[in-house]
Formats: structure tokens, C-alpha cells, sequence
């Protein structure tokens, strides 16, 4: 949490520039010539690559220009969740009202503008775009619309993100982490179901789900009951369609799943911080369950064993 009010008067206008160009995207804000009128309150939580922003503060624009949105920063995908009041954006040549519940979505890489007329009461969730997995046409359709209102999936997707900005225990880190899948998956839901065209939703989904696939993988790669019927089930799709996206992208589920587990085991092993721990218990943290097992494949796989991979790798730190 963030005031403005704790910045020297002199000061303030740069230190509300710098907290949210180095925290969050780097934008032009209009503030009052006067410090004085400079009301600015932020709340700043992530839930693992989501980032939840609040923010409260007088009248005001924000810009990303043409030349921030070419910046080489990560790309992202902001929605703002509209509180108290009302806001208006615009992106693409096309402008959306917010209303209090409603939402709106725009891309950091290309221009976009913020109106705060009456001043800003509204939540910030930042995704990066490579986790939202979805085609740049889907987004740039989306943007700049107002979203919420008169659709099921859209109108479940505010509450959910509003009880989630509104609760200091759910944003608190004990919790927060686990709710960022599910909250990527409730966004990306709420978008395609928002498309005006349903083969177009229904394209988006399939063109990204060998990418949504492969990173459920990846963040679930140390998990002992990871099945074919387990990934299927979390994307709602057959087994054997599962191994029909999977044989697009040129994978076979257990050796892939193999491969990445002995790397990861390979990285941990060879950190400093790792050096106390049994290598049974690396292992484990990433989906091993026998540990001799384990050890004979790192052996046919890399030339040595575990314990000579940890051995090498601490002589040549010293």
C-alpha cells in the first residue's frame, strides 16, 4: 500500500510517475500543477504472474503513447474493473463507458488512453500475454469494449475479480498464489464468451489450447497424479484428444514429461542453495516418486549420476 500523500510536496508528482511506471506499466499521467490536489492511494498484490492493482485518486488521463507501447517490456494484458463512478477508455479507434461492475481490456503493446473524469476507483488485473494464451485478432477485438452486463460469463468473471480485490485475505501471499490459474482461466473464459462471433470464440479457444496445454504442463510438472485423464479433465477435453493436440505439437506426454522433470532436477541440483538437500527430495519435488529409479535414468540420460552432477557442478564454483 502506497500514498502520495507520504511523498515531500515537492516531490510528489515524480514519486506517483515512478511507483507505477516501475511497478506496474510505463504511462504519461496528467496531475494537478499543484501538490496539494495530488490524491493518490495504491494497493499493489500478485497472485504468482497476476498482478491486482487498486487504486483510488482525483481527476485524471492516463496515456500509453505510440512510443511506451513499442518499449521492449513484457507484454501484458490489463483489465480494469470499474468501482464506484464511471470511466471511459479508449483503444484501436474504439472507445467503451464503464460503469460501476463493468470491465474493460487492453493490450500494453499498442496505444491506449484512461479517462478518470470524476476521478479513479478501480481494480487493475495485469496478465501477461503469454500466459492468457489467445490470438492478437481475438484481443484486438475485445479491447476497448465494455464487458459484464448481460453476459453470464462476463458478469461471474467481475464479482469473482471484485471479491478478490475487495478481500485483504485473499490477496494476502498465503492465498493469493493458488488463485492464479483459476483466475487466467476465468478471464480468458469471460473473453472468448464475449466474441460477437461464436466460431470465432470457438477458433480462439482451439488455436491456443495446444499453448494453455503445454503450460499446465509446466506449472504443474512436479505433480505425482499428473495423468493424461487428469490434464484432459482441467480443459475440458477427451484423453484421446489430448494426444491428438499433443501429437500436433510433436509430443509424446511421457517422454516430454520425463525430459522436463530430469532438467529441472538437473538446474536444482546444481544450485548452491540445494546443497543440503537429499537428492531423493529433488527428486520428489518434481515428480519422481522412486528415487533409485530416478537415479538410474539421470545416469542414462546425462553420463553420471545425480550425486557426480551436484559434485561437478560445486568444484567448478569454488
Amino acid at each position: 500500500m502506497w500514498s502520495a500523500a507520504e511523498a515531500p510536496a515537492a516531490e510528489r508528482a515524480t514519486a506517483v510517475r515512478q511507483a507505477v511506471g516501475s511497478q506496474v506499466v510505463r504511462v504519461d499521467i496528467d496531475l494537478p500543477q499543484d501538490p496539494r490536489d495530488i490524491q493518490v492511494e495504491l494497493t499493489l498484490s500478485s497472485a504468482g504472474p497476476v498482478q491486482v492493482l487498486t487504486v483510488r485518486s482525483m481527476a485524471t488521463t492516463v496515456t500509453r503513447s505510440p512510443r511506451l507501447a513499442r518499449d521492449d517490456a513484457e507484454p501484458h494484458l490489463f483489465l480494469t474493473l470499474q468501482g464506484a463512478g464511471r470511466s471511459a477508455m479508449a483503444q484501436h479507434g474504439r472507445h467503451a463507458a464503464l460503469s460501476s461492475g463493468q470491465f474493460a481490456v487492453y493490450t500494453t503493446t499498442n496505444p491506449y488512453t484512461l479517462m478518470f473524469d470524476h476521478g479513479l476507483d478501480a481494480h487493475f488485473f495485469r496478465i501477461p500475454l503469454a500466459e492468457l494464451a489467445m490470438p492478437e485478432s481475438a484481443l484486438r477485438e475485445l479491447s476497448a469494449r465494455a464487458l459484464g452486463a448481460g453476459n453470464p460469463v462476463a458478469e461471474l468473471t467481475a464479482g469473482y475479480l471484485q471479491r478478490i480485490a475487495d478481500s485483504p485475505d485473499l490477496r494476502s501471499r498465503a492465498v493469493v498464489g493458488s488463485l492464479a490459474q483459476p483466475t487466467i482461466d476465468l478471464v480468458r473464459a469471460a473473453l472468448l464468451s464475449s466474441m460477437t462471433d461464436p466460431a470465432m470464440s470457438k477458433e480462439a479457444m482451439q488455436t491456443t489450447l495446444e499453448l494453455r496445454i503445454l503450460e499446465y504442463l509446466r506449472t504443474h510438472l512436479g505433480d505425482h497424479d499428473l495423468t493424461a485423464a487428469k490434464i484432459a479433465t482441467a480443459h475440458h477435453i477427451s484423453v484421446r484428444h489430448l494426444y491428438t493436440v499433443l501429437a500436433r505439437a510433436d509430443v509424446r506426454l511421457g517422454d516430454w514429461l520425463r525430459t522436463q522433470r530430469l532438467e529441472a532436477c538437473r538446474r536444482e541440483l546444481a544450485q548452491d542453495h540445494a546443497r543440503d538437500r537429499t537428492i531423493a527430495s529433488i527428486a520428489h519435488q518434481w515428480g519422481f516418486a522412486d528415487a533409485t529409479h530416478f537415479s538410474r535414468v539421470f545416469r542414462e540420460t546425462y553420463g553420471m549420476t545425480p550425486r557426480d552432477w551436484r559434485a561437478t557442478k560445486a568444484r567448478k564454483s569454488r
